[in-house]
């Protein structure tokens, strides 16, 4: 009787993933254990499912995007992920390969929509947004040896997966940076909560630089909120209330800063006036905000592209004669100087 590849990781006494991607000949599997691997196959008759295994290599011929619109009421286009996307469908499409979106509700972190997708094998690969500190559908995939890559960093997995980011610690260094050459003291950071990965490497990049330059990070300064305007409406408040309240406040994302900009007007603080703001990312929503908003353009379709090429990197079946390659990026930011600060 043939073996399953359940039978086949508890006889080597290593995970299914791992059993998965040594069968499947992915570069994060060490050449020792995949001599393991296919010894142990073919001692215990183990035969692959190869209609998933076709999948997995190329049969249904898409790639997954998962996306989770922002929570509240905002129903109009993204303007950080279409652009982003147009270049991850041109890419694919060069190989051959169609892009689908799969849509959560607001907020939904799609972990059974990701099963779906994985379990009826609707796509070759999929990949992630909006990555986690600590990010259970990396750890699902991670264990299920698919296919992935994913759009940030998260400390979940074993870096076997492609990865492309924007450098948050950077940027968040280089605002405060730039206050405190305009003379700034009291600087404000609002970030998005859901545990995103990247609000705290901005918080990282932020609390290093005022300690560089000698400044005490007072707690009652960082707010977080959701990631909507709702939410930088709700928060800036918050911190505006300090005794010694602050005269910059940057923002991690240009949604939250739309919104905190409307409640510091109804508080009769002028942006770019009475207040300095930063946003980080930039976003066509701050140039036609008035003041227009000093922020960092990330460079969104290039990025797409990139991440549609590093993906394809690790597939067996698109790799190439070097074999596959799992790639890791970080990507800078680039200051755009408007009003606002």
């Amino acid at each position: 009787m043939a073996s399953s590849i359940h039978d086949l990781a508890r006889h080597l006494n290593i995970s299914i993933g791992t059993v998965s991607r040594a069968l499947n000949g992915r570069a994060d599997v060490n050449a020792d254990t995949r001599q393991r691997v296919l010894e142990a196959a073919r001692e215990l008759n183990y035969s692959p499912n190869q209609s998933g295994r076709s999948l997995r290599q190329g049969a249904t011929r898409s790639i997954a995007f998962m996306l989770q619109p922002h929570p509240g009421d905002q129903e109009y286009g993204e303007p950080f992920f279409i652009p982003f996307l147009t270049g991850l469908q041109a890419r694919l499409a060069e190989s051959g390969l169609d892009l689908i979106v799969v849509m959560g509700a607001p907020g939904d972190y799609q972990q059974e929509r990701l099963r779906r997708v994985v379990e009826t094998r609707r796509a070759d690969a999929v990949v992630l947004a909006w990555t986690r500190r600590e990010d259970e559908r990396i750890d699902y995939l991670t264990e299920r040896g698919f296919p992935f890559a994913t759009l940030g960093r998260s400390r979940s997995g074993d870096s076997s997966y492609p990865s492309l980011d924007l450098d948050f610690e950077k940027a968040g260094s280089d605002a405060v940076d730039r206050l405190v050459a305009r003379g700034h003291r009291r600087i404000a950071a609002i970030r998005p909560s859901l545990d995103l990965n990247f609000g705290y490497l901005f918080l990282d990049g932020y609390r290093k630089a005022l300690k560089r330059h000698g400044i005490e990070v007072d707690p009652g300064l960082i707010a977080d909120g959701f990631i909507n305007e709702a939410g930088g409406y709700q928060v800036t408040p918050r911190v505006m209330l300090s005794k010694d309240r602050p005269t910059a406040i940057i923002f991690n994302n240009d949604a939250m800063a739309l919104g905190g900009c409307k409640a510091l007007a109804e508080m009769g603080i002028r942006p770019g006036h009475d207040i300095a703001v930063t946003v980080i990312v930039d976003t066509p929503l701050c140039r036609y905000f008035s003041p227009a908003l000093t922020a960092f353009r990330p460079s969104l379709e290039p990025m797409g592209r990139r991440l549609a090429e590093m993906l394809l990197a690790s597939l067996p079946a698109f790799a190439g004669p070097e074999g596959t390659r799992i790639i890791h990026e970080v990507w800078p930011l680039e200051l755009v100087v408007r009003e606002s600060d």
